[in-house]
């Protein structure tokens, strides 16, 4: 968790990248939180006085606000003012940056989900918006209303019809992703995802590794949708690299779970590339900010390179090795000034097609391409055969664990190896 300070320049940040301007901020420590209002009420005065004074329309809060707050700070502030928290406010980003039909639909379900607990008799004008957007939907409108139906229950039931509209929707996206991840995993080119905190330099690394011309901007959240590039690795090795959407302290978990189809793509990766930037304060907190979201997606144990990027902005070189002795399996580099790019790529190809993954899979006796996959590729340790399944045991390139993952087993130290596949 980042300090105080730091968590307020970032949502100042945000704000900027929203296209706010930010005239001032307040804080409070609580021992305890105010069950109406969040904050004491002779904060909510001082805070009603110092927005009269500068003018403010919206007033931003760094913690998450339950509707019941938000309902009640917008009532004592005035009619005028617009109360948001964090997670609002990271939507709205989201809103702004996502360009594709699959980006667009995981950000409106979030928006949605967000929205329906927070409804009011303010929001009616809702009913017309939603309600015209599903019935595109094909999923109904406000035509259905019942007898003694209230405006209130009309506009709660149109949203829950978009968003089940929405969820049926990306569950085909899922299923497309799907059929594009079994025909990649056929031609066994490796897939890396690049992972890292927002505005780390993930875009710019995938420029400089492919050259190709992602956007890339000194912007949070300046891409969103995933872009994946064909990379050259050393010994005539090819890999696919994908960006993906940058993390952030204080996710909020509407998005997580509306971008489950694009997170897979991080799930079903060989490799991954987390991207840190050195040159930043809070790297070490921001690194763990991103190793708590991959976990609670449910994403454990996969090889993990990291690119301590922006070194060029280091005045103390001391700082690097401190950083190198950190972070374990990591490469030094600067992505803008392409510094140690050759490096990176020997340590991808190593962790790619050279180390072996201590692997336990229970297959079915149906998979037997992957039983031969195994006996080709790995070393098998040990082998028993069931009436159903084969259990197999010894090590795999960690590129090849993708097609394996839904029949591991537990194993003692998983990276049992940092030696080639043969053995050796």
């Amino acid at each position: 968790m980042l300090p105080l300070e730091d968590s307020l320049q970032e949502l100042a940040a945000l704000a900027a990248t929203a296209g706010l301007d930010v005239v001032g901020e307040m804080t409070q420590r609580l021992h305890e939180i105010e069950p109406a209002t969040l904050i004491g009420p002779g904060k909510v005065e001082e805070l009603k006085a110092w927005r009269d004074e500068l003018k403010a329309d919206i007033i931003l809060f760094d913690s998450e606000l339950s509707p019941r707050h938000q309902r009640n700070l917008e009532k004592l502030l005035g009619d005028e003012v617009r109360v948001l928290d964090r997670t609002a406010l990271i939507l709205d980003i989201f809103a702004q940056h996502a360009h594709s039909r699959e980006g667009a639909l995981q950000v409106e379900l979030a928006q949605y989900e967000y929205r329906l607990p927070r409804l009011t008799r303010q929001w009616t004008h809702l009913a017309r918006q939603a309600g015209g957007a599903a019935g595109r939907g094909g999923t109904g409108g406000v035509g259905l209303r019942g007898p003694g139906e209230t405006q209130l229950e009309v506009d709660r039931r149109t949203i829950r019809e978009r968003i089940s509209f929405l969820k049926h929707k990306l569950e085909e996206v899922r299923r497309h992703r799907s059929r594009y991840r079994t025909q990649r995993r056929r031609a066994q080119i490796p897939v890396v995802s690049i992972v890292g905190y927002t505005n780390e330099g993930k875009s710019t690394l995938l420029n400089a590794l492919s050259g190709s011309n992602v956007l890339a901007e000194d912007k949070l959240f300046a891409t969103l949708d995933p872009t994946t590039r064909r990379v050259r690795l050393p010994g005539n090795k090819v890999a696919l690299v994908t960006d993906t959407v940058g993390f952030i302290q204080k996710l909020p978990t509407q998005l997580v779970a509306a971008f489950r189809a694009t997170l897979e793509e991080i799930e079903e990766a060989d490799l991954l590339l987390h991207v840190v930037d050195i040159s930043h304060p809070n790297a070490r907190e921001q690194a763990e900010a991103v190793e708590q979201t991959l976990a609670e997606i449910g994403i454990h144990d996969l090889p993990t390179v990291v690119a301590l990027n922006k070194i060029d902005r280091l005045s103390n070189p001391g700082a690097v090795r401190a950083m190198l002795a950190d972070f374990p399996h990591s490469v030094a580099i600067s992505a803008q000034k392409q510094l140690g790019l050759d490096d990176l790529l020997v340590k991808m190809r190593q962790e790619l097609f050279d180390s072996a993954v201590a692997v336990r899979a229970r297959v079915p006796n149906r998979r037997g391409d992957l039983i031969a996959l195994f006996h080709k590729s790995g070393v098998v340790q040990a082998e028993e055969y069931g009436e159903k399944s084969v259990l197999l045991a010894g090590r795999l390139p960690a590129r090849l664990i993708a097609p394996f993952r839904p029949y591991l087993e537990p194993v003692r130290g998983r990276r049992e190896s940092r030696s080639a596949a043969n053995g050796d």
